[in-house]
Order: C-alpha cells, then sequence, then structure tokens
C-alpha cells in the first residue's frame, strides 16, 4: 500500500486536488487492497480551507503533524498562488520531503512553491502553460518546459494546469501498477476528465516509463525534444543503438503502437496544446510540431478529429 499526501492552502484551486485524488481512487478499484493508494491531504493550517472556487474543503492533517512519512506527496496549485508570499514552515516541509519522499511534486502553479523551497534549481519542471514564463523568470536556475503535459526528472514530478493533473497522476499509477490500470482508470474517468475539440483519448505524454534509461523513455524525450525535425525510424532507431527491425519490434512490445505512429501522435498532442493555449499562426505551429506546412497539419487533424486545426481552437475557446 501506498500512501499519497496532498498539500492544501487557502485559495487552492478545488480541481488540482479532486482530479488526481479520483484517479488515485478510481485506480484502487482495479488493484487488490494490499496494493491500494492510502489518500491523505495535508492543510497549510488546522481550520477548513476555502478554494479559489469559494468550495470549503476539509484536510485530514495539519502541517505541523504532518510528518514526511509517505510514498509520493503532490503539492495543488492556485490561481494567485504567484502573487502569494513565501510560507516558510511550507518551504522547510517541503525541502524534508524532498529528502525522505520517493516521488514528490506540484500540480499546475503548486511549481512555485517548490521553486521558493529551492527545488526547482537545476531541475526539468512544467507548469499551467499561462505561468510558465513567470515561473522561468521567477526561478531562473529551473528548466522550465513549456509544452509539456507532465515532467518527471527523478523524484520530481510536476505537471501542467488543472485537469493536467489528472494526466500526471495516471502516469503516476502505470508507473506503479502499469499502463493496463492507468488506461482503465482514464476510460473510467473519461466523462470528467476528456479535453474538448475531438481530442484523441489518450496522450502519449502519459507513457513515461518509470525508469529513466528504458527504450520507451530514451525515446520518448528524444521526440518531443526534436518535434520540428524528421523523426524516421531508422533515426530512432539509431538514437536507441539498435537495429530498425528490432527497434520496431521492442518499442511496439513497450508503447504498444508503432514508432510511426508514436511520432504523429506526439506532433498531434504538442500542436493541440499550442492552438489550446497560444495564439501562434498556423504555420508556425505546423512548423514546430513537425508537420511541415499547414496543409498537411489539417489533414492529419481531420483525419483524427473531424475538424481543422481552426475549428479546434475555436471550439476550445468556445467551450472554455
Amino acid at each position: 500500500m501506498k500512501t499519497l499526501a496532498l498539500v492544501l492552502f487557502p485559495g487552492v484551486q478545488s480541481l488540482d486536488v479532486s482530479g488526481p485524488m479520483d484517479v488515485f481512487a478510481e485506480a484502487n478499484a482495479f488493484l487488490p487492497p494490499q496494493l491500494h493508494y492510502q489518500l491523505v491531504t495535508i492543510g497549510t493550517s488546522a481550520a477548513p480551507i476555502r478554494a479559489s472556487n469559494g468550495q470549503l474543503l476539509g484536510a485530514d492533517l495539519a502541517l505541523d503533524a504532518a510528518g514526511t512519512g509517505y510514498d509520493i506527496v503532490l503539492v495543488a496549485g492556485g490561481p494567485q498562488l504567484w502573487r502569494q508570499q513565501d510560507d516558510a514552515r511550507l518551504s522547510a516541509w517541503l525541502r524534508a520531503v524532498a529528502q525522505s519522499v520517493p516521488r514528490y511534486g506540484s500540480i499546475c502553479t503548486g511549481a512555485y512553491l517548490l521553486g521558493r523551497a529551492g527545488l526547482l534549481d537545476g531541475r526539468r519542471a512544467t507548469t499551467h502553460w499561462s505561468d510558465a514564463a513567470r515561473l522561468a523568470a521567477e526561478f531562473p536556475l529551473a528548466r522550465v518546459e513549456r509544452d509539456r503535459i507532465h515532467v518527471r526528472d527523478g523524484g520530481l514530478v510536476t505537471s501542467a494546469g488543472v485537469t493536467a493533473g489528472i494526466d500526471l497522476a495516471l502516469a503516476l499509477v502505470a508507473e506503479d501498477h502499469g499502463q493496463a490500470v492507468a488506461l482503465a482508470v482514464a476510460k473510467r474517468l473519461l466523462v470528467l476528465a476528456q479535453r474538448q475539440g475531438g481530442q484523441s483519448q489518450f496522450s502519449p505524454y502519459l507513457s513515461e516509463a518509470a525508469a529513466p534509461d528504458t527504450l520507451a523513455t530514451v525515446i520518448q524525450r528524444h521526440v518531443m525534444d526534436h518535434l520540428a525535425q524528421p523523426l524516421s525510424v531508422d533515426q530512432l532507431a539509431g538514437v536507441a543503438g539498435m537495429s530498425t527491425r528490432s527497434f520496431a519490434r521492442q518499442f511496439v512490445r513497450e508503447m504498444g503502437v508503432t514508432p510511426a505512429e508514436f511520432v504523429q501522435r506526439a506532433r498531434v498532442d504538442a500542436a493541440r496544446n499550442l492552438l489550446e493555449g497560444s495564439e501562434l499562426a498556423l504555420k508556425t505551429i505546423a512548423y514546430r510540431c513537425g508537420f511541415g506546412s499547414p496543409a498537411r497539419m489539417r489533414l492529419v487533424f481531420a483525419q483524427r478529429f473531424g475538424v481543422t486545426p481552426n475549428q479546434y481552437r475555436d471550439s476550445f475557446r468556445v467551450g472554455g
């Protein structure tokens, strides 16, 4: 049994709390009792906490009594967190957590709390797209990856905005219990967690492997770092130091899709994120994501989602 603690504070985004917790709670339905997640909420005070949407949240433990005996600790975000002053008690506790907990991290703008505790220095991290530039400016030693759904850097895990905490939680479940359990949970939560615009059901970002040197992780990181470049099977096999045939077979065994399909999904997911969270021109997005031209990107979106990139962008904005 793994114990997961989620940290709350006044002004916390309630979905940053309930989304990931629902993932771990749903995972328990697919696991034997001895492998269940035990969920604990920790409040920065003993009093009930008012979330940013006005909801009143209770915590199982106050920070002073929380200790550090957990398997996973996540700090939720909040829309005004960047304006708040450093909480010395919380920063000290987070530094202690980083020394004793196998995995710790943040959801959305919770990354500010990690940064104030000095836990982002020299580390790869992400946050909500609208806060990425501000986070990078406030913590210049952090390596902020602005287009990622979630990032793993050793024991540190961080996610993009709000519902991306669900993606991060699914990735942690996959690390612990395999991709099949994570996908089963995602299917159970699809109605609640589905993004708008006809997006593919599962993102390649969810499949990051637990070990940093596995084939899946090495190739995924290379693909995401070189989306604008040609990414043939032969080239990826060279990155893996394998023959093309052996690489293709092993990749399918580990990832469940061909290398070409994975690259296509990664390009689509990156384009989708830029369409959702930026004002970039379609030509720029198509180039950055490796489609080569807006026409090619339109064709892929039409085939996968039944909409054009512009329709996808418009639908997302109307829905949001």
